[in-house]
């Protein structure tokens, strides 16, 4: 039987990091202008902290179940097949998501009072389309956040100090990424309000995404369902940084400020590690 105990608190922390696309969205609307160097630090330091707990920790923990049950040139083709399979389902997510739904296309505070100077009369007041581009908006969001989700509480069951760390590095992904869905939503539906509300729930699809591979996978959890699918978090996270959150950091600042963010993440989730042995 399962510790309740660790279930409640990798749903915890599932929770957390799904919410902070909230505090993005509240940036967004009181802040007066983007702060592109933060951003760009911190997105390049929570893509360091992934990258390197992926290979570091996640990849071989995952050889390391696979082995016992396998042996150890089995383990090692299935792990790398895992953690390739894992690349290739957030891919997919990502091409059939367009590119103005999509909540990993990077904006800018200042854009939203000049997107919406620039929208015609009869496209504000178009309810009805402007309801549906809102509706499309937000599903894609849930999509986008559905397997990070399944990511961080698979990282908390397995050990909960790695938890954390993945956990403060989606909701730092989330932070900048709840400006992004914002801004969308803004042009939208009119309302800040709606914006922020919907963004904000959009973070729900998090926990929603463990709470469907716990009752779905958990039943039958073995060790090489575990190795299967923490080798795939680990694929999924290299590819949302790769793919995701470096190109953004240097879209949001300068080449340095991604780099040394990247390391720093590192350096921090190495330490980390260290001092949890």
């Amino acid at each position: 039987m399962m510790d309740n105990q660790a279930v409640l608190f990798a749903f915890g922390l599932t929770l957390f990091a799904g919410l902070c696309t909230g505090i993005g969205s509240a940036i967004a609307f009181f802040a007066q202008r983007t702060n592109t160097k933060f951003l760009s630090l911190a997105l390049g330091f929570s893509a360091g902290v992934m990258v390197y707990v992926s290979f570091w920790e996640i990849v071989r923990k995952a050889n390391d179940a696979l082995t016992l049950e396998l042996g150890d040139v089995t383990a090692q083709w299935v792990t790398v097949l895992s953690f390739f399979g894992g690349m290739a389902l957030i891919a997919i997510i990502d091409k059939f998501v367009p590119s103005y739904e999509n909540p990993h296309e990077m904006h800018s505070i200042e854009e939203m009072d000049v997107g919406k100077a620039n929208l015609p009369k009869d496209e504000t007041h178009d309810f009805d389309k402007l309801k549906r581009m809102g509706i499309f908006a937000a599903i894609a969001i849930a999509i986008h956040n559905f397997p990070e989700g399944l990511a961080t509480f698979t990282a908390a069951m397995s050990d909960p100090s790695l938890g954390i760390a993945i956990a403060v590095a989606v909701a730092i992904h989330n932070i900048p990424e709840g400006i992004a869905v914002s801004i969308p939503l803004y042009y939208a539906t009119g309302s800040k309000k709606k914006a922020f509300l919907y963004s904000f729930l959009s973070g729900i699809s998090e926990p929603i995404g463990a709470l469907v591979g716990f009752l779905l996978l958990m039943p039958f959890f073995t060790p090489v369902v575990f190795g299967v699918l923490f080798a795939g978090v680990g694929g999924i996270m290299v590819f949302i940084s790769f793919d995701q959150l470096l190109p953004a950091a240097e879209e949001y600042g300068e080449h340095h400020h991604s780099i040394y963010g990247l390391i720093s993440g590192m350096v921090v989730m190495a330490l980390s590690l260290l001092l949890f042995l």
